[in-house]
């Protein structure tokens, strides 16, 4: 009898400490199941965060490659630099030139065409002019935009020379003649979606260039003679 008791003694304590075993190993248990969960989180923000930075590069290189590709297809009215007149003589096909002058705001300048509008030959080198004012007591810079229209247009209007390649700064009160020199390609002929053609019309923007390089004090003043130190 008294070795009945005992075992029932120590079945009643064994299932007593069950309860309490238990919630204590899952206790213990559980931070080994959070640690992959730590992982996979930080692992998506990884990504999220590659993501977004490659996402911001491809914004900024999506501006330079834009202008590239406008540049080297004419795509959006852009036109063309050529590095010398056309090989070929002047054709006898003649078209009009139209010339538009613009200023964004913020830029005080008087930016006009001596001529609107005058009428060459296919393949003829002309020489234009436009003339700029700063209207302001300080000085100013801009930089031009342009393109062509009828669009299609711009993958045959060569440009030899033109202000508008570069930054123009202004001195207070200044007038200046700034040349455009340009011609239509001849195999604008070969593209019958310009068979039609009359008219091309070259446009001109002026922006303001907010932060322009300031220039070098010494860059303006000439080598004076030092004396003995």
């Amino acid at each position: 009898m008294q070795d009945g008791a005992r075992q029932d003694d120590v079945t009643g304590q064994t299932d007593q400490t069950l309860p309490t075993t238990a919630p204590a190993a899952q206790a213990a248990a559980a931070p080994t199941r959070a640690a992959p969960r730590l992982s996979r989180d930080a692992l998506v923000g990884g990504i999220c965060g590659a993501v977004v930075v490659l996402m911001v590069g491809a914004s900024y290189a999506a501006v330079p490659f834009y202008n590239w590709f406008c540049r080297a297809t004419g795509f959006n009215g852009t036109t063309q630099v050529a590095t010398s007149a056309p090989a070929t003589a002047p054709l006898a096909r003649r078209i009009a030139v139209r010339f538009d002058a613009n200023v964004a705001g913020g830029l005080p300048w008087k930016f006009v065409p001596e001529k609107t509008e005058i009428e060459v030959a296919i393949g003829e080198v002309v020489t234009v002019y436009y003339t700029v004012t700063n209207q302001s007591a300080r000085t100013t810079a801009g930089q031009a935009a342009y393109n062509v229209s009828p669009l299609t247009s711009g993958a045959y209007f060569q440009k030899i020379n033109c202000f508008c390649f570069t930054e123009q700064t202004m001195a207070p009160g200044e007038t200046r003649e700034m040349p455009v020199v340009f011609y239509v390609d001849p195999a604008i002929t070969a593209d019958h979606e310009n068979d039609g053609l009359k008219t091309i019309t070259l446009s001109y923007t002026f922006y303001p260039v907010r932060d322009a390089a300031p220039k070098p004090v010494a860059a303006g003043e000439p080598d004076k003679p030092r004396g003995n130190l």
